[in-house]
């Protein structure tokens, strides 16, 4: 999911509908997501620090500047996807990472989605009001 071009890290993230492309390189810790800096894009510091949390538990956090693009999905879900395209670019970088960031649970997509809504259903789970009489 991870691969290695030049000096640049590639990462794939993704999380519900959401999906993150995460190019990692050597820097000064600048993050930009969709051409706006971090801050700017999610103006939620918790959402900032989660986006960035691999980062900071490996303790590489001013080392790499990040140019990610992400689409889909909303807010939270477009930060779980730049959180794991992020560890996946790190454990691409440095393989010594994986037990560090698999310990905070970093490397593992979350693979719950949405269900589908059912034929004869009002929606995936809800069925239509049944009447007796």
């Amino acid at each position: 999911m991870a691969e290695q071009t030049g000096n640049t890290i590639l990462g794939i993230g993704r999380r519900k509908t959401s999906s993150a492309v995460v190019r990692l390189k050597e820097g000064k810790g600048k993050i930009i997501v969709n051409e706006k800096d971090l801050k700017e894009y999610f103006p939620i510091s918790e959402q900032n620090q989660e986006a960035v949390k691999p980062l900071t538990v490996s303790e590489l956090a001013g080392k790499f500047d990040a140019d990610i693009k992400v689409s889909g999905g909303g807010m939270i879900g477009q930060v779980d996807a730049i959180k794991l395209g992020i560890a996946r670019a790190l454990v691409k970088h440095d393989p010594s990472l994986i037990s560090q960031l698999r310990e905070h649970g970093l490397l593992t997509r979350d693979p719950r989605m949405k269900e589908r809504k059912k034929y004869g259903q009002k929606g995936a789970r809800k069925k239509f009001q049944w009447t007796k009489r």
